[in-house]
């Protein structure tokens, strides 16, 4: 039976646990041939138990003294740990209705902005999913073969016949249910994606609970509207913690090695768009949503994003969006270390190509912890919107063409430009496609107009900033 349910094997994580214990600063004497050990058995029952006691060892070791990182996850610990630097742009939270920010926000530029973040959710990740897991040569190679480096336009599957043997181009096959994968000439709207459906989750949330929901709200709407072969890594753990009655934050840490994976960080953008202009609302709620699954740098990262897009409903400041993000986490961690390098890069006057190149020698795409790891994924986004100079085309591209999680980074930073630009200036060769429609794994979903996914998100936008 075991060997049938793959997703529900420890022995399949005991690798990626090492990785992320030493990530957190623990001791692993000892611990690497234990692993070596368990990962030659035969499978069955014995690997699988011998499997979850080392899981239960290392997530329960200590840090080591003299580790450099202060990294909580509960969100009192995270305040604390704030920067004391001030956000780059205030807003007057006592009376938002007689705000500039409700003035203009509460008008039709409030819904342009909002079905931009949406289109532009669906337009990066749709750019990204077909190459999902392709290492950055193979990427780079059918861009270049296709005349389409730097990225401008959705990718084909229809190349000539030498490009599709030596890329490995193939159609088949889709994924959550898609018959075949998201090639442009494949789709007539945003196919199923877990990156979409996340946002389409948020929406349900808040629709049912408010915004003030909690953990466990968020886990009862997953087990309610979300089938468990839906989900990946972290969540798919988190579920079955949940159906097993450990409740957040239980279900985030318990036999979880992928806690610190990108899985959070693609839910936040829903939190950012009903709170426009008040990221410390927007990160508040993602970190309720994150701790179902997620604990540190995982959970920093939905944080990060959703007070990003907060801020871009209410300027065109790149670095000051990328500020309010890190403003929102913990200052003495490896994410704003690592976002604060990026920013670093950038002032130095280094190309976006020789960025990227700095990101695959510091981390290793040919490593799944790495591939899917929050921080070099936020580096990526970070280096998409410092470098596609508000040029929606030009950023998504760059995020994409860095690998890594394609689709994921691709999404999250076309709803950041999607919410800056507004959706009447995304150009139509990006939205024209999705023929203003979605497919949705949620439950009461299924395929959607995007225009109605955004008046929703508007109308719970609107109860906020009143």
């Amino acid at each position: 039976m075991l060997a049938d349910l793959p997703w529900l094997k420890n022995s399949d994580g005991i690798d990626i646990e090492l990785l992320e214990s030493k990530d957190e600063g623990k001791c692993l004497k000892g611990f690497e041939d234990r692993v070596k050990e368990i990962k030659l058995m035969d499978d069955g029952v014995e690997k699988e138990i011998l499997a979850g006691i080392i899981l239960d060892e290392l997530s329960g070791l200590p840090i080591e003294e003299g580790y450099g990182y202060l990294e909580p996850s509960d969100l009192a610990g995270i305040t604390a740990g704030k920067p004391r630097s001030e956000l780059p742009f205030k807003v007057d939270k006592s009376n938002l209705c007689s705000d500039k920010l409700y003035t203009k926000l509460c008008s039709d530029e409030l819904y342009n902005k909002i079905y931009g973040a949406w289109l532009g959710r669906c337009a990066g990740c749709l750019l990204g999913q077909p190459i999902e897991g392709w290492y950055r040569s193979r990427i780079t190679s059918l861009l270049k073969g296709t005349d389409n480096y730097p990225l401008d336009h959705y990718m084909s599957s229809m190349v000539p016949t030498n490009i599709k043997e030596e890329c490995d181009v193939s159609d088949y096959p889709g994924i959550y249910g898609n018959k075949m994968k998201g090639w442009i000439n494949n789709v007539e709207h945003m196919p199923e994606d877990d990156d979409i459906n996340y946002t389409i989750m948020g929406l349900k949330i808040v629709e049912k609970y408010g915004i003030d929901f909690t953990s466990e709200n968020v886990a009862e709407c997953w087990l309610d509207n979300l089938p468990i072969l839906h989900l990946c890594t972290a969540e798919r753990v988190a579920y079955r913690n949940l159906v097993n009655m450990k409740l957040p934050p239980h279900s985030a840490h318990d036999r979880n090695p992928y806690r610190e994976w990108i899985g959070a960080q693609i839910r936040a953008d829903f939190y950012g768009y009903i709170a426009p202009g008040n990221p410390e609302l927007s990160s508040s709620m993602a970190w309720r949503d994150a701790s179902i699954s997620h604990t540190k740098n995982g959970i920093y990262g939905e944080m990060f994003v959703a007070a990003m897009l907060s801020a871009a409903a209410v300027t065109d400041n790149i670095e000051n969006i990328i500020h309010t993000g890190i403003s929102m986490i913990p200052e003495k961690s490896r994410l704003y270390e690592n976002i604060k390098t990026v920013l670093d890069w950038k002032r130095a006057g280094n190309s976006w190509e020789y960025v990227l190149d700095r990101i695959h020698q510091i981390y290793d795409e040919k490593n799944a912890h790495d591939w899917c790891h929050t921080v070099p994924n936020a580096m990526i986004v970070c280096i998409g919107l410092l470098y596609g100079d508000l040029n929606f085309g030009k950023s998504i591209g760059i995020a994409v063409m860095a690998g890594f999680d394609t689709d994921c980074n691709g999404a999250t930073v076309g709803s950041i430009l999607g919410m800056l630009l507004g959706a009447n200036t995304i150009p139509d060769k990006w939205i024209k496609p999705l023929n203003n429609r979605l497919k949705s794994g949620i439950d009461g979903f299924g395929l959607v107009e995007i225009s109605d996914l955004a008046y929703r998100t508007v109308d719970i936008a609107k109860r906020i900033l009143c």
